[in-house]
């Protein structure tokens, strides 16, 4: 469980934000570029904040993040008061930036990724384990290193990165999120962005690919078995997939998805591509070792795993031997699989709608919430 750092609460008479204040401003050392918004500038040199980090982010090609010499007090981020559905998501130019403990660094994000579990936990299906609100939320996020603790072994100002910033989704998840110019986060739950992938493919990732590789770790899943993925064109089913193929070795991949997204799915090592609008999997005469289950179908993906078999199962009913865990952040899980995204073995897959500008937050979850999203829904540039 994460431990909610404590903040002390200073008058700031430029902020307007319902978060209170930390009591000291941390500092880095990374070029400096002047502040281009004229009220955002405005208000940063009344309260003493120096200029704002740039970032420009294209699937296409890395995004840049240039950094000015001091880290401001305050930053935009998107924040609820209360649960609800996503229209209680407000944009706040003046949250406090967190504050860094020993352990941790400071992250000028640069592009940040929604999944389900974000939606749940806005509406309060966690509450009782919740941090308290007001919340920023958001799990997923790829930037650049402005800070580190005096605790820190192996990152440095400067160093872009990527992780999942919550070690435990469901118990104490950060009151700070990803969906904001700066956050917090565990040395340990973070790793160097692969160098081949950009901001915004790399904040796709941390929490797909760490549920993916858990779930075939917890099945015992290894090389020659076969798999059938429900939901393979999802974010966590389209790393399933390819790891599955890439990583494990397995002797056979099929997948689920609706009829315009089968080519996708061979695309990223599919063998058997099966249009669940058109089939009913649970019907078919195959077998399998282990069925991964990402879409709330567990009691039909018990009709195809064979014998002393494995059922992943993410969301909906487990039935006998299936069974559901909640992921573990881990950066050294995200190292080890760094090897495999360098060479393009496993790919980012980023919903061609997006990435979404981080205005749009509200709309990226309302689509996010249709259930409709291929791969990952993710905002970038942030801000």
């Amino acid at each position: 469980m994460q431990a909610f750092l404590a903040y002390s609460i200073l008058t700031n008479p430029c902020s307007r934000s319902f978060f209170p204040r930390p009591a000291t401003r941390p500092q880095f050392l990374l070029s400096s570029v002047p502040a281009a918004r004229t009220s955002a500038a405005a208000t940063a040199r009344r309260c003493g904040g120096p200029g704002r980090s740039v970032v420009t982010a294209a699937s296409s090609s890395p995004a840049v993040v240039t950094a000015a010499t001091d880290v401001p007090g305050t930053m935009k981020a998107w924040a609820y008061e209360e649960y609800g559905d996503a229209s209680v998501l407000k944009l706040d130019e003046a949250v406090s930036v967190p504050a860094v403990g020993e352990d941790q660094v400071l992250v000028r994000v640069a592009a940040a990724a929604l999944n389900p579990v974000d939606s749940k936990r806005r509406m309060g299906k966690f509450k009782a384990t919740d941090s308290p609100l007001p919340t920023v939320p958001g799990y997923d996020m790829a930037g650049v290193v402005v800070k580190v603790g005096s605790q820190v072994k192996n990152l440095k100002e400067g160093d872009e990165v990527y992780g999942h910033i919550s070690e435990k989704v469901l118990e104490g998840p950060k009151q700070f999120g990803s969906l904001a110019e700066y956050t917090a986060v565990e040395e340990k739950l973070v790793a160097l962005k692969p160098k081949s992938i950009d901001f915004a493919q790399a904040a796709g990732l941390p929490l797909a690919i760490e549920t993916a590789h858990e779930g075939l770790e917890r099945a015992g899943f290894s090389a020659g078995k076969s798999i059938l993925v429900l939901g393979g064109a999802g974010g966590v089913g389209t790393l399933v997939i390819q790891l599955a193929k890439q990583v494990y070795g397995a002797s056979k991949v099929a997948a689920t998805a609706s009829t315009p997204k089968l080519e996708l799915l061979k695309s990223l090592g599919a063998d058997v591509a099966i249009d669940y609008t058109k089939e009913n999997f649970e019907d078919m005469p195959e077998k399998y070792d282990v069925v991964f289950d990402a879409v709330g179908q567990g009691e039909k993906a018990v009709k195809v795993v064979k014998e002393g078999g494995s059922v992943v199962v993410l969301t909906g009913a487990v039935a006998p031997p299936g069974f559901r865990f909640v992921v573990t952040s881990d950066g050294s899980v995200l190292a080890k699989l760094n090897p495999y995204l360098e060479s393009g073995k496993v790919k980012p897959v980023v919903d061609p709608k997006g990435p979404f500008p981080f205005s749009q937050v509200v709309e990226a979850f309302s689509y996010l919430e249709t259930g409709r999203a291929t791969g990952k829904v993710v905002i970038s540039p942030v801000p």
